[in-house]
């Protein structure tokens, strides 16, 4: 039977955090929890389920789990972060291929169901939301700032998606979702200018409202309810966000 390492990075996760480890079971023959310096329960909640998280300074998504994936010792990686956990599918299809044998020409890729504020999102955009997320150790790295990508020495030869759920849960309140989109939008429009973009009036008027009605109506946001005008409405603004703060960078530099 293949053995899997599971790599999960956190910083005051103690609401997720449990939930996480307690979905591996079974599943991971090696956890491994990076964690950038929380000041809440996570740690003490990891040692009390019997993983200790071994503490790193925080470098950027991609860095921290560059670092969480040079402690594995098993030959193959899982890599969750603590706001997820493998929903019960999910665990019985990865024990079954773990008993059939995972194939090392082959990358496998989970389906991301996100849970809103209570909600489970299955339209918006927002799901199957594909993510690779098991492979053999040592073959990838983690790219980027925000969005991070795996990057692999050698395109795989397959990419196969395992039936289940990774269950996310992202935004316990719509206050946390606004923080998190202010937060994002101004390191993306940084990204965005160092890479020589700029925004115009024409991208503030027009791409806020397509991204709604995009995600809303060609998307099947008004499928999920008062949740998904929700989600639909915030990513507009994200976008207005975006684009306004990419445009003051530019008149700033003038």
């Amino acid at each position: 039977m293949d053995k899997i390492a599971a790599v999960v990075i956190a910083c005051n996760e103690e609401r997720n955090i449990e939930r996480c480890l307690r979905s591996l079971e079974g599943v991971a023959d090696e956890t491994v929890v990076v964690d950038s310096g929380s000041t809440d329960g996570t740690v003490a909640l990891c040692r009390a389920m019997g993983v200790e998280a071994c503490f790193h300074e925080w470098e950027g998504f991609a860095a921290q789990k560059n670092f969480a994936n040079s402690l594995v010792h098993q030959p193959w990686l899982l890599s969750l972060d603590a706001d997820e956990a493998l929903s019960d599918t999910l665990r019985e299809s990865l024990l079954q291929l773990k008993q059939e044998g995972l194939r090392r020409d082959t990358v496998y890729e989970l389906s991301r169901l996100t849970n809103y504020c209570g909600r489970w999102i299955r339209h918006c955009g927002w799901y199957p939301d594909a993510k690779l997320r098991l492979w053999p150790t040592g073959t990838a790295h983690w790219e980027g700032t925000i969005h991070e990508q795996l990057r692999f020495a050698s395109p795989p030869a397959r990419v196969e998606r395992v039936r289940g759920d990774l269950l996310h849960y992202s935004y316990y309140t719509v206050e946390e979702h606004v923080k998190q989109a202010d937060a994002f939008t101004t390191l993306t429009a940084h990204e965005a200018y160092a890479d020589g973009r700029r925004a115009t009036m024409w991208d503030l008027v027009t791409r806020p409202r397509w991204k709604f009605v995009r995600d809303y109506l060609f998307k099947g946001g008004f499928l999920d309810g008062a949740a998904g005008y929700q989600v639909c409405k915030i990513s507009a603004f994200a976008t207005f966000l975006k684009y306004s703060k990419l445009r003051h960078l530019a008149q700033r530099d003038r």
